[in-house]
């Protein structure tokens, strides 16, 4: 049964949205936890003398593990109906120990302060448009449907500069990919809402839907953070 005809039937329910409050609590819950698994274990890679010379030594590692970390995004995004919620949420958490390990270089590049800066101005930014998504009447499917597309530009001028090495479509890309992210936010709060009504039909469903959602909303938050890192963040 499709979503309008459930909020027909509940229409504005106390239980509809007692529903899809537990449901977007959880969501932020996974989401927290990724959270903090990611910015723990990239102290923890940051501090280890090992790690840098390690990558020092092997650059091209740091690429293996981005191509590790973009194959388990697709294996969950993909499979979420072929594996059980217990999978999706240890393919979810290993994911975001990865980004950990990979973005453990940052500490290395840019100084703690301005990392800090940075997350405080992403978590500001991503609090204001997730409440926009959450609290609007207004259907986003549109918008949200333009923002995916403009994301796949921005994704395909990435891999065209990385042999151009354009400064100019560099700075193009950053201010379009943190524009995009930014909606997306606000596109994938409502769609997360919406999903709540998994749990009536299916709680197995629920719960990966609550993975999927809180995956969806850790790669906005990465995304802007690294992309506003790069206005941001000073090197030393």
């Amino acid at each position: 049964m499709e979503y309008q005809e459930y909020q027909q039937s509940y229409a504005e329910s106390a239980e509809l949205k007692q529903l899809q409050a537990t449901f977007i609590t959880k969501v932020y819950g996974w989401m927290f936890l990724a959270l903090v698994i990611t910015g723990v274990i990239a102290l923890f890679a940051a501090s280890s003398e090992a790690y840098i010379d390690f990558i020092r030594a092997n650059p091209r590692s740091l690429y293996v593990l981005m191509g590790a970390t973009f194959l388990l995004v697709l294996g969950i995004s993909w499979g979420i109906n072929r594996i059980s919620s217990f999978v999706a949420t240890i393919l979810f958490l290993l994911y975001a120990a990865l980004n950990g390990v990979t973005f453990g270089i940052l500490f290395y590049v840019y100084t703690a302060g301005s990392i800090a800066t940075t997350f405080m101005v992403t978590a500001l930014t991503f609090g204001v448009m997730s409440g926009i998504g959450y609290f609007t009447k207004k259907d986003l499917t549109n918008i949200g449907q333009l923002l995916m597309m403009a994301l796949i530009g921005v994704i395909i001028a990435s891999i065209a500069n990385w042999f151009m090495q354009s400064p100019m479509l560099y700075w193009i890309i950053t201010y379009v990919g943190l524009f995009v992210f930014i909606g997306l936010v606000a596109y994938d709060t409502q769609k997360i809402k919406k999903m709540a009504i998994l749990q009536i039909e299916n709680p197995e469903n629920g719960k990966k839907g609550a993975i999927l959602g809180a995956l969806s909303l850790y790669l906005d938050f990465i995304n802007i953070f690294l992309l506003l890192l790069r206005l941001l963040g000073g090197r030393k």
